[in-house]
């Protein structure tokens, strides 16, 4: 239906939560396509705009409105917090449950408008950079014939495929950075604070968070055996770590948990709210309250003394910190391997980076069943050298 082999500019869109090192990664893809004579146009918002494109409103999809064309002035952004383009949770493939539903119409009315926007503005490449939805959408949008080149996203670094997205370790310097802080406030009132940080699916930012941070203990879903979560054991757990540092005259620390322990929390729990794209928000059940809460009341049975328990939720902070240099250089690097992979016609992949930051494109077939089309999630492993880290580091009597 579209000629995009044919077309000759090529776009850019970030998708899904913010990230340090967002405009690296589209400072460095805009520069080097600019430096190879290929126009390149970056879209605001993500897919906001696009899958709900109209050929017949001229002012759905305007210039300096819902996208830019993008010049040279675009690599004094390297190092700036938040993200250029914007960024939205728009998720344009969400009613796309099977292979077969990229052929019914209403399923997949939203990928086509996407398609029939591109074409509009002779796009015949398509970068994203965005998280897993972000991925298989790039993946329907290959399906249905566009080429489409993915740039990995996501703070929690759970992407198979990977060894550590862009912006992972700044999240971690700021996670770090606050739970030295509030381990500081703990020390210096004999309290304890209960930190929920973010982490849909794994642990990677909790554990090296905390782990950086001196937490006294750190849990993710990987820690958790039961598909529900047994608050009162787990709080147990807690209560068992503060008795125990109590017998070394320490009465104070920081505890980290992950806020996808949300997802298996008891039904009574569970997050409801929704954010208006329809994606469930995990922060709104405040895991880490309903954890607290629970312990204190647990700590005041067992010793008939009532303990100061703070919660306190690290997320939003540690999307948009200051870069460090090693993101800076990855996401650029990322960057890079996109017009890479356009020039070799390498489409329907990933960019990704082997030792010494080589380029490396991971077919999307790698990464997405091909039955579910869901995408492939990488825990962090029970007893692998990372979680047998964080479990050293955590307190021990023997402190």
């Amino acid at each position: 239906m579209f000629d995009f082999k044919n077309h000759k500019k090529a776009a850019i869109l970030f998708s899904g939560g913010p990230a340090p090192s967002a405009n690296a990664v589209i400072s460095s893809v805009a520069l080097n396509f600019i430096n190879a004579k290929v126009p390149i146009i970056g879209f605001f918002f993500g897919f906001e705009f696009l899958e709900d494109f109209d050929r017949r409103n001229r002012y759905c999809l305007s210039p300096n409105v819902h996208y830019q064309v993008l010049d040279a002035s675009i690599s004094r952004i390297r190092n700036r917090r938040g993200v250029f383009l914007k960024t939205s949770r728009a998720n344009p493939g969400r009613l796309i449950q099977s292979p077969q539903d990229l052929d019914d119409p209403e399923k997949s009315r939203r990928l086509r408008h996407i398609l029939e926007a591109l074409d509009s503005l002779d796009v015949g490449c398509l970068i994203t950079i965005g998280g897993d939805d972000t991925l298989k959408t790039a993946n329907f949008l290959c399906r249905l014939g566009l080429p489409v080149i993915h740039i990995p996203k996501t703070i929690d670094n759970d992407y198979f495929g990977i060894a550590w997205t862009f912006g992972y370790w700044s999240s971690v310097q700021a996670g770090q950075e606050a739970l030295l802080n509030l381990k500081a406030d703990a020390e210096s009132t004999g309290s304890y604070f209960i930190v929920e940080l973010m982490g849909r699916k794994a642990g990677w930012l909790t554990y090296a968070a905390g782990i950086a941070g001196e937490a006294v203990m750190m849990i993710s879903g990987e820690d958790i055996d039961d598909e529900v979560l047994d608050i009162d054991r787990l709080a147990a757990r807690i209560v068992d770590t503060m008795l125990l540092r109590e017998k070394n005259d320490k009465y104070y620390g920081v505890i980290c948990v992950a806020e996808g322990l949300a997802d298996r929390l008891p039904d009574k729990y569970r997050p409801t709210e929704t954010d208006r794209h329809g994606n469930v928000i995990l922060g709104a059940a405040e895991v880490g309250r309903v954890l607290r809460d629970a312990s204190e009341r647990l700590y005041r049975e067992r010793t008939g003394r009532k303990k100061k328990i703070i919660y306190k939720q690290v997320g939003y902070e540690t999307r948009n910190a200051l870069p460090i240099s090693f993101d800076v250089v990855l996401a650029s690097m990322l960057g890079f391997g996109a017009y890479k992979l356009y020039k070799n016609r390498q489409f329907d992949c990933m960019v990704s980076v082997s030792d010494n930051f080589s380029i490396v494109g991971v077919p999307f077939e790698q990464l997405i069943d091909p039955q579910t089309l869901l995408t492939r999630l990488r825990n962090v492993p029970r007893g692998s050298d990372f979680f047998e880290l964080k479990e050293a580091l955590s307190y021990k009597l023997s402190e």
